[in-house]
């Protein structure tokens, strides 16, 4: 059971948990190594979905930037929208995660423009 269900040993603020970036890490590697239908690309991505869905928007928010900046392509970009998606959703209000999520939509081409819209007017409204 990761750190982020138990509620014992969960990351301070600004931290991760080990396990959702070993997921992640997981996740791209299996992709590159292995069949889009192989037992292992289907077990990473169990396992980066359950990681993902109980982790907190800090969690999250630091896996993208540790994982990102070690392989940009790393994660696929549904991967990538799904840990945004849930962050956001936590924290509907955080102007700065907006306007990354956004960015980091519109780094799909012209098929995520769409999406990238409304955080991008959201982190725009006035408090």
């Amino acid at each position: 059971m990761s750190a982020g269900r138990s509620g014992e040993g969960v990351p301070a603020e600004g931290t991760e948990a080990p396990g959702l970036s070993l997921a992640a890490r997981n996740l791209g590697r299996a992709l590159d190594e292995a069949g889009a239908g192989s037992r292992r690309v289907r077990e990473a991505v169990g396992e980066f979905v359950e990681e993902v869905t109980f982790a907190g928007a800090d969690e999250i928010r630091a896996m993208l930037r540790e994982v990102l900046a070690e392989d940009w392509a790393a994660l696929p970009a549904w991967a990538r929208g799904l840990a945004y998606r849930l962050a956001c959703l936590q924290r509907p209000d955080d102007a700065g995660l907006l306007r990354e999520a956004a960015a980091d939509l519109l780094c799909f081409g012209p098929d995520r423009d769409r999406e990238a819209e409304e955080p991008r007017r959201r982190a725009a409204e006035p408090e």
